[in-house]
């Protein structure tokens, strides 16, 4: 445990170089290139490498969060423990990328990560930390999660400054656009973005106000996966597409090695609009996924195996979900996500939630003299199908719920958070949540996180 802060601490000695950004699905690294740097000589070099057709970014994520103990006449594998608690994460990115020709770019993302999340990662649908993988370490443990080549094609001469986005390089895109994009990343990289709710590293926390809670998003236990995606953007109105590879077992940390029988495919259309002259957008997702999941009749609560031994082979999933964003005000911004999924089988890589409505608001710090803190507060409602909350109460453990039994109920999350910008590169932010219901239980809760959160990013 003592070696997360360290770790971290030695990593913003190195990380000082240019503030942190708002960013877009736990991307790593990121900064405003024109904003002051706490060492302008070493950002200088960075810019000139850039030039030369190199970026090199970084970050590091520490997260402390616990809980008081809370009412709970029963629990199982799967529950969130009662007694108090608390648990920290680290993460650790280093992004190379090199431009290879006229619109082609190579990204690495070299990651350490150590800790594990509260109860192992168990509890609660909507789980309070996103910092937090299912597979936890005591030991650091070094990955590659993202590896992949991109390819911009320009349809049109005029350009847009592009997103502070760390897997990009800061020079201005094309207006419209196709990109290409194949290797290992996360679907949220593309797919789900939201200005306001979409980065655990900067923005909310909890998982269902990151994504859209309902739909099981391609991953290994880890949150990546391997595939392609295609994107065509004009400004006002987006194209996405993809196909990706699923987990071979469900919260597996390996992907199924048979994609044309195994796979999710992922569309979504955006639409960007102005109201008021305040720039907004909405978008809708469809998915489908095929993997080895067994309908809620094929598992035996009562024996724990058959939650994984799918005896039918290969079933399919559908999903949807319709997201928001809006500014209403200068430095205000809102948000809100309905998800949903058919709810006949099992959810197999995200979370297990079949139905979610989330919504909420972000305000930059401009309005008492702090421009680069942000303020947010946001909730989450999550719905099991009845096939789930039948398999609950007769006892079933899933991968993230389980209590042994239970008097159903929606899950109800809101969530509050202050991420203060105290020195060019470096944030802390304080992070509370209060779980209603959790895990679907009306019988346990409610429960109170708080959470502390370091960061420091170039």
């Amino acid at each position: 445990m003592p070696r997360g802060p360290l770790v971290l601490a030695l990593l913003a000695l190195l990380a000082l170089v240019r503030p942190a950004a708002a960013q877009q699905g736990g991307n790593p690294g990121g900064g405003d290139p024109g904003s002051p740097a706490l060492f302008p000589e070493t950002a200088a070099r960075l810019a000139r490498l850039e030039e030369l057709g190199w970026f090199i970014h970084g970050q590091a994520t520490f997260v402390l969060q616990g809980h008081p103990g809370f009412r709970s006449p029963y629990r199982a594998e799967g529950s969130m423990r009662p007694a108090a608690q608390a648990a920290n994460t680290l993460s650790t990115d280093l992004v190379v990328g090199r431009r290879l020709w006229a619109g082609a770019e190579a990204v690495v993302d070299l990651s350490v990560t150590r800790g594990y999340g509260l109860s192992n990662s168990t509890g609660l649908a909507a789980y309070p930390n996103n910092e937090a993988f299912r597979l936890g370490s005591t030991e650091p443990t070094f990955f590659v999660p993202r590896a992949f080549f991109r390819q911009t094609i320009g349809l049109s001469g005029d350009t847009v400054e592009p997103e502070e986005d760390p897997l990009r390089f800061t020079a201005p895109l094309p207006r419209e656009r196709v990109t290409i994009t194949i290797g290992k990343f996360s679907t949220w990289d593309i797919f789900d973005r939201n200005a306001y709710a979409h980065d655990a590293r900067t923005q909310f926390l909890n998982w269902a106000l990151v994504g859209a809670g309902a739909v099981d998003y391609a991953a290994d236990a880890r949150g990546w996966t391997i595939g392609a995606a295609a994107e065509w953007e004009n400004g006002t109105w987006a194209l996405r597409a993809g196909a990706f590879q699923v987990a071979r077992r469900v919260n597996g940390l390996f992907l199924d090695p048979a994609p044309t029988r195994a796979f999710q495919l992922l569309g979504e259309v955006d639409r960007f609009t102005r109201f008021g002259g305040r720039p907004g957008a909405v978008r809708l997702i469809l998915g489908l996924s095929r993997t080895r999941q067994s309908t809620w009749g094929e598992i035996d609560p009562q024996d724990p195996a058959s939650f994984e031994r799918n005896p039918s082979g290969y079933r399919a999933k559908r999903m949807a979900a319709l997201t928001f964003e809006q500014e209403i005000a200068d430095e205000l911004g809102a948000f809100a996500r309905l998800s949903w999924n058919d709810g006949r089988t099992q959810n197999w890589m995200f979370t297990e939630m079949d139905r979610a409505i989330s919504a909420g608001l972000s305000m930059k710090g401009g309005r008492w003299g702090r421009g680069e803190d942000t303020i947010g507060l946001g909730g989450n409602v999550g719905w099991a199908s009845e096939g789930r909350r039948r398999f609950l109460a007769a006892g079933g453990i899933g991968f993230i719920t389980g209590d042994g039994a239970l008097r159903g109920g929606p899950e109800y999350v809101a969530e509050a958070f202050y991420d203060a910008a105290v020195a060019p590169g470096i944030n802390l932010a304080l992070d509370v949540q209060h779980a209603v219901n959790p895990a679907y239980n009306r019988d346990r809760g409610p429960i109170t996180f708080v959470a502390l959160r370091a960061r420091a990013a170039f």
